[in-house]
């Protein structure tokens, strides 16, 4: 028995080794990797974030927990695996076959973005929250990026990227973004607070509106409420 498991083994280390499989086998790999990040980011994400704001049993906590963490999980192994996948595609079979094209990496992440995170669910019609919080984040680092290379000198848009107010720029933009998100998510919680991402929202709910009530000390340093 263990000369058969020995001899399969060896077998699987053939084909995963051999160049020729290479290719598909990123495809794999790519959603195994995207599984398993998803399951290490969302896990202590939703362990704390439910378990300190969100009502219900242990049990029912315990299922919400589960249920984000196998959303990111599954969520970011299919992107991977969409996107590998058409990438080998466009490599392939595109303009240049067996090269990669300039724009493959854009065409594979929209495919990808719009199968994965851009349709609503059929059963509610919705955006999870899960897929919403995936997306802002990428935005938010798509935003800083581009910002960083439009001032880039060589590289940027004209005038900003000019070395002398690319450094300015550079140096004085962060305040003046920090300030200006701080600014607008505090009026936006305090006027239109539907508005914002639930778990946003739960928890700047706790931070400050919840400390403008109490009922005696315990209240006011151990418990809201």
């Amino acid at each position: 028995m263990s000369g058969a498991l020995e001899s399969l083994r060896a077998a699987a280390e053939r084909i995963v080794l051999d160049p020729k499989y290479h290719d598909l086998l990123t495809v794999v790999k790519g959603a195994r990797n995207g599984a398993v990040y998803g399951t290490k980011v969302r896990f202590p994400h939703a362990l704390v974030m439910i378990m300190l704001f969100r009502s219900g049993t242990l049990r029912e906590k315990a299922w919400l927990i589960f249920r984000a963490t196998r959303t990111h999980a599954r969520n970011l192994a299919k992107f991977a695996a969409i996107y590998k996948a058409t990438c080998l595609l466009l490599k392939h079979f595109g303009p240049t076959p067996g090269k990669e094209g300039p724009y493959d990496s854009f065409i594979a992440g929209l495919l990808g973005g719009y199968v994965v995170f851009g349709r609503r669910s059929k059963r509610s019609g919705r955006i999870s929250s899960v897929n919403q919080q995936i997306v802002i984040y990428v935005f938010a680092r798509v935003v800083l990026a581009l910002a960083r290379l439009a001032v880039k000198p060589g590289a940027g848009l004209p005038l900003v990227s000019d070395p002398a107010r690319s450094a300015a720029i550079s140096r004085y933009a962060w305040p003046l973004f920090a300030s200006l998100s701080w600014a607008a998510v505090m009026h936006l919680f305090k006027w239109h607070a539907a508005e914002l991402q639930p778990s946003l929202r739960s928890s700047m709910t706790y931070i400050y509106a919840n400390a403008d009530s109490w009922d005696g000390l315990r209240t006011l340093v151990w418990h809201n409420k």
